[in-house]
């Protein structure tokens, strides 16, 4: 058991360690990690139109930008095309999914055939 000067020694400690390490790595945090060019202009980003006729002119914007997709949309299912929208469609037309299942196609163990660590784990005595 330590005496009042240990006591005194380790409420030091406890206040001064946080304090430290606050002061060491808390200065100059903007030359230490930052990345530069990481944030995107003010030229690059989205501009947020505020007035009533940018407002108007956006709005014009975007409905000439959907009916352009619904033409376009419409095009194709005249021609008997699907519009559906599926993941990796390219990959699918290279490797169709039949050739994958009959690749990858389990087979039944025959009845007589023993099995390599039968009568072993949680299955034990359900066949």
């Amino acid at each position: 058991m330590g005496g009042p000067n240990l006591e005194v020694f380790k409420f030091g400690m406890y206040i001064m360690f946080p304090i430290g390490f606050m002061y060491y790595f808390g200065i100059n945090l903007d030359s230490r990690f930052a990345v530069p060019d990481f944030w995107p202009k003010r030229s690059q980003t989205h501009d947020i139109p505020f007035d009533r006729e940018d407002i108007a002119e956006e709005l014009a914007r975007l409905k000439e930008r959907r009916l352009a997709a619904r033409a376009r949309r419409l095009a194709i299912e005249e021609q008997g095309g699907s519009t559906e929208v599926t993941r990796h469609q390219e990959e699918e037309l290279r490797a169709p999914r039949p050739e994958i299942l009959e690749a990858t196609k389990v087979h039944a163990i025959a009845e007589g055939e023993k099995r390599e660590g039968a009568g072993k784990g949680w299955m034990v005595g359900t066949r």
